[in-house]
């Protein structure tokens, strides 16, 4: 459970990170960006599901 909850954060941070370096216009629009990776390691780790 915490790794989930590690890659999450993670999945968040890194994304912003990246579209910051790679020229995102404002904060707004990087978190954006990180808000969607947040999304899809969230989705990934539903649909891969393992009885824990």
């Amino acid at each position: 459970m915490l790794v989930d909850l590690l890659s999450l954060l993670a999945a968040l941070v890194l994304g912003s990170a990246l579209a910051g370096l790679l020229g995102a216009a404002n904060l707004g629009t990087a978190l954006t960006f990180g808000v969607f990776a947040f999304t899809l390691v969230l989705l990934w780790q539903l649909l891969l599901r393992r009885d824990r």
